[in-house]
Parts: structure tokens; C-alpha cells; sequence
């Protein structure tokens, strides 16, 4: 975990009642959040080498330190409008399953605390919108926040390609 990031986290447990953080992060003009405790470290993007036959979320691999590590691109991921690679974009570096993965995020904004009783529960709608992997919404600071659930975002197929990647990179 880099250490500015590891700096942030106060050393407490979650426990029942307790506060839990989240690392907030830019998709367009929407923010997220995601369990700090799936985060090992952000990195500034590097273009990952293309696997062959993959999905178009699928953006590649990098090694990591001696680690093969699939990168996702989260804009493609969610069918948001594809967005330009900036001085901005980061790559969020994340253990989802025990697979250590990457996640393309338009920019990392801070880290939140918060409560399990500020996360509401997200609207259902009919049709073609996957809700799925949204956890809730919350508010912080007058800003609304989309908490991901990352682990049901990838399907157990999803997971299986990023496991073959790795495993043939």
C-alpha cells in the first residue's frame, strides 16, 4: 500500500456500529467509493499490454513488481462514455477475491469514513440498468457517493477470464 494512502487510515477496527472508509474516485461526473481494505496502492496509468480476445474492459496487463495484474478499465466496465487518459487518470490497485486486478479510474479524490446507517439503499429500476454491484448511496459533504460492492461488479466468468490472463501473461 503506498504510504501516503496508508498514512490516511486511522488504526481502528470496524466494528459493529463503527465507521467504515472508503476511497472515493472519479468515473465522468460521478464519484464512487470502494472498501479502502480492497485497496493495496494507486499508481499513475501505464499502458497495460493488450491480451488477445479479451473484452474491451479488459485493457491489459501489467507486472507489478514480479505480479501479472489485469487491468480494467471501470468507464467501459459501467458502459460510461469513454473518457479521455489525463495526467489524472489512475489505476486503482485492488484485491477482489484473492485476484489482485487494477481498476482505470478517471481520479482519485480522498478518503471518507462512514457509517453504516449513512449508506441508503439504492433505487431499483426496471430494465436495462444493472444495480448490482452498488452497494448504496451516500452523502458526504453535500456530494452524493455511489459505494461499490467491487466483489459483485465482475461475474464469476469476468473473474475467471482476469485469473486466465494472469495465468497466461
Amino acid at each position: 500500500m503506498s504510504s501516503a494512502l496508508a498514512a490516511q487510515r486511522p488504526a481502528h477496527s470496524t466494528a459493529a456500529g463503527a465507521a467504515a472508509e472508503f476511497l472515493t474516485f472519479r468515473l465522468g461526473e460521478e464519484e464512487y467509493g470502494i472498501d479502502i481494505l480492497r485497496v493495496q496502492e494507486i499508481r499513475s496509468y501505464e499502458q497495460p499490454t493488450r491480451m488477445a480476445h479479451a473484452p474491451e474492459f479488459i485493457k491489459g496487463v501489467i507486472d507489478l513488481r514480479g505480479v501479472i495484474v489485469p487491468i480494467i478499465d471501470l468507464r467501459l466496465k459501467l458502459g460510461c462514455a469513454q473518457a479521455e487518459y489525463t495526467d489524472f487518470t489512475v489505476v486503482i490497485i485492488l484485491n477482489v477475491a484473492g485476484t489482485v486486478l487494477g481498476a482505470v479510474v478517471d481520479a482519485v479524490a480522498d478518503v471518507v469514513a462512514l457509517p453504516a446507517e449513512a449508506i441508503k439503499p439504492a433505487p431499483h429500476f426496471q430494465g436495462q440498468v444493472d444495480a448490482s454491484f452498488v452497494r448504496g448511496i451516500a452523502t458526504v459533504d453535500k456530494r452524493m457517493l455511489i459505494v461499490m460492492d467491487i466483489e459483485s461488479l465482475l461475474s464469476s466468468a469476468e473473474m475467471g477470464l482476469l485469473q486466465q490472463a494472469t495465468a497466461t501473461a
